[in-house]
């Protein structure tokens, strides 16, 4: 019964994770959702930016530290290690679906793009990026990431190994192709409004502090990963570098 309960557990919080994914799509283009990130302003400027930094400071809070080893640690003596990573992935979809439900729009407008070859240019990297995004999960192991695997291991009660530590395809590129594609997210848009600014500059800044202590802990468990990460750039491609050896594995 524990087995099968941490099973459907972890089925069940993949399915409101990939839910909240959909709709983040939308939410972050303004495509075909009831709210969206520039929805029309219902409240005074300084209220709004208030809440909205609320609501991203909550969630950077929450997926980088249950990301930390030693907050894995200490979940692990309450719940089964199997459970952890549903854990971790329905508190941050939890925390991603609560800030998409409060953002409070602030309007104005940085740039509206009206050339129409620009605009669709602009809107295709926006769904490139989500895609390449989705294409580095896989290239990992998107299951594994998603604490499905780990669930469907406790149901037939077997042990799983330890996350290899490689560098396919796009890891022999660039260090993070997962936050290349969060970047691409944040910035490509036809229509930049002051909302969406606060929302893109407080998330990258997060991906960049995320980096830094993903990094130190990837270094404390593989100290291969101090090669790796001398010949490999961490999001801009370098052609003049060239990975001998060495390997990648995400930690968050």
């Amino acid at each position: 019964m524990k087995r099968t309960l941490i099973f459907l557990y972890g089925v069940a919080s993949y399915a409101l994770f990939f839910g909240c994914f959909l709709y983040a799509i939308g939410f972050i283009g303004n495509i075909g959702v009831p709210k969206a990130i520039d929805s029309a302003p219902l409240a005074p400027l300084g209220t709004s930016l208030a809440i909205n930094l609320a609501l991203l400071t909550l969630f950077a809070v929450q997926h980088s530290g249950m990301a930390r080893p030693a907050f894995k640690r200490w979940l692990t003596r309450f719940i089964p290690p199997q459970a952890e990573r549903s854990t971790y992935v329905l508190l941050s979809t939890l925390c991603l679906g609560l800030l998409m439900w409060q953002w409070a729009p602030l309007g104005g407008v940085i740039w509206n793009v009206t050339t129409n070859w620009l605009a669709i240019t602009l809107t295709a990297l926006y769904f490139a990026s989500w895609a390449l995004l989705l294409y580095a999960t896989f290239l990992l192991d998107h299951f594994e990431l998603f604490g499905l695997r780990q669930s469907l291991h406790a149901l037939i009660d077997r042990p799983m190994a330890a996350m290899a530590f490689r560098t396919p395809a796009l890891y022999r590129i660039v260090r993070h192709p997962i936050y290349v594609g969060w970047l691409g997210i944040f910035w490509f848009t036809p229509t930049m409004t002051v909302t969406h600014l606060v929302f893109a500059v407080v998330a990258s800044l997060y991906i960049l502090v995320g980096i830094k202590l993903e990094e130190r802990d990837l270094e404390a468990a593989h100290p291969e990963y101090r090669q790796y990460k001398r010949k490999v750039p961490a999001l801009l491609p370098s052609f003049r570098r060239r990975l001998a050896g060495g390997a990648r594995v995400e930690t968050a």
